[in-house]
């Protein structure tokens, strides 16, 4: 059988691929191959529960143990947390299908960061209609919102709320934080209801919400249960992708390949091609393109500790099957000159009858990488993450600890909140304790990017230009949050389907 010929081939049916490839499929004359390593489920109804339903679990994300849709890598979060979890979704969707459906945006001063760094197509002005042509907001109709897309986003409201999501606003607000109705308004800050993409409790993902419009086009190919091994690069062009489906090597050829994978596959798949650092390929034997220095670095996410409540005894515990209803406090540091670096969510585990808020440090300083360690596509990279590896990150999660600790005293919380649990008081004597508990329970809040960033040539840590065109080799590209320069304040799954329309904008134009 011949090796079949696409104008595009998309690797990841993820948050940016399946948007991608559908936005490219829109022109019948553009044949477009999408692969995906994971499986696909066509129909609706064939949907497992746990990726269906967006409280299947009661947690953040959809884990399922046996590994069919999580990737399930493993990562070193800090020198005392060395065996971090990081769930990935390997199925079409990608992590939008197992995710927890909060669907926030990158606010304007995080698109400034990407125009200083070079790329001025991305502006927030310039962004904003890619971010209004995804959405469908139920609840908000004004000049900053999409009202007929493709991803259903809506929030609960104040009369809707359980016990401990109202106490969390009353709280923040007698702490002298400000409410917001919109957490996507582009000023917005302060505490309110947090959009999500669940409508009727459904993970509403981009396998639901894009992949539903292209699966009949007849110029759209869709491969599932499809490993990706490397990207075939001839004179340092990209001309097609070797990849495995069904225990037999595959080749596929394309006019350009693009590189929707992930934080962690795309970045992995230009080094198992030959190109990264020319130190690491060699040392696992991969034949060397280009020595790229930027590919697998600049590592960055939002660190994350949760102080955890026993809940009081009589106190009846949300159901799972409310939802997953959040509330947050999107706020700036004491002294902090980055507006909404910080935030806070309260959520409940009803197993453990336990009540959290996580505090988040949506801009870190520090930044991790991504190590090459085996030539075999099926070994996973080596992921250091470096959290609180700067000492004003350790300052700001350590007030938001102590400042969470207060939120919990409130009068709201009679009957919720019964005592603390973690951190103990031996953790609260000093910085220096603090740091320590800190340390050995930071986490990921999954939103690990910024692995193949985008910025001029002349920058020799970007990888990609601000097309998304990786710098030396025609015919290939990145499109997903790998490009980012820095994490945005805000959960990625929306920033990433914006950068899949982005994209797409650019390869069409």
């Amino acid at each position: 059988m011949a090796n079949p010929k696409y104008d595009v081939i998309v690797v990841g049916a993820g948050s940016a691929g399946a948007v991608l490839a559908t936005r490219l499929s829109e022109d019948p004359t553009r044949s477009v191959m999408l692969i995906e390593a994971g499986p696909d489920y066509a129909n609706f109804d064939e949907l497992p529960d746990e990726i269906r339903q967006g409280h299947a679990t009661g947690t953040d994300l959809a884990v399922d143990p046996s590994g069919i849709h999580n990737w399930a890598f493993t990562a070193k979060a800090s020198p005392l947390n060395t065996e971090m979890p990081v769930p990935r979704g390997k199925i079409t969707g990608g992590t939008s299908a197992i995710n927890g459906q909060v669907y926030l945006r990158a606010i304007p001063e995080d698109f400034d960061v990407w125009v200083e760094e070079g790329n001025d197509e991305w502006s927030y002005d310039k962004a904003l209609p890619s971010m209004k042509r995804l959405e469908n907001d139920l609840d908000i109709v004004d000049q900053y919102h999409g009202n007929d897309g493709p991803i259903v986003v809506r929030r609960y409201q104040p009369d809707e709320l359980v016990d401990d999501q109202a106490a969390f606003i009353d709280a923040v607000t007698a702490a002298g934080f400000p409410r917001t109705e919109d957490h996507n308004h582009p000023a917005s800050t302060g505490v309110g209801p947090l959009p999500l993409n669940n409508p009727d409790g459904i993970r509403w993902s981009t396998a639901l919400g894009y992949l539903t419009m292209a699966r009949d086009r007849a110029n759209f190919t869709l491969s599932a249960d499809s490993h990706t091994t490397r990207v075939l690069i001839e004179g340092m062009r990209a001309v097609g992708i070797e990849y495995e489906k069904n225990g037999e090597l595959h080749r596929a050829f394309a006019g350009e390949v693009v590189l929707s994978a992930g934080p962690i596959g795309s970045p992995h798949l230009l080094m198992l091609s030959g190109l990264g650092r020319k130190e690491q390929l060699e040392a696992v034997g991969v034949e060397l393109v280009a020595d790229m220095r930027g590919v697998g670095q600049n590592l960055r996410d939002h660190p994350s500790v949760a102080v955890r409540w026993h809940a009081e005894e009589d106190f009846p515990m949300p159901d799972v099957d409310t939802g997953p209803q959040k509330t947050a406090l999107r706020y700036t540091a004491h002294g902090s000159e980055l507006r909404n670096d910080m935030i806070t969510v309260m959520r409940w585990n009803s197993p453990l009858r336990e009540f959290m808020m996580s505090a988040g440090l949506y801009l870190a300083k520090a930044s991790g990488k991504i190590r090459l360690v085996s030539g075999d596509s099926h070994v996973q990279p080596e992921l250091d993450y470096h959290l609180l590896d700067h000492p004003y990150d350790l300052e700001r999660l350590r007030a938001g600890v102590r400042m969470q600790i207060e939120l919990g005293k409130h009068p709201a919380y009679k009957g919720i909140l019964k005592d603390l649990k973690d951190p103990l008081p031996e953790h609260l004597d000093s910085d220096e304790a603090l740091n320590e508990w800190m340390l050995s329970r930071v986490s990921t809040m999954h939103h690990i990017s910024c692995t193949a960033k985008m910025g001029p040539e002349t920058d020799p840590m970007s990888v990609v230009n601000q097309y998304g065109q990786v710098h030396g080799i025609q015919g290939l590209r990145v499109a997903d949050i790998s490009i980012m320069p820095d994490c945005p304040r805000a959960n990625t799954n929306a920033p990433a389907m914006m950068i899949g329309e982005r994209i797409a904008e650019f390869m069409s134009a």
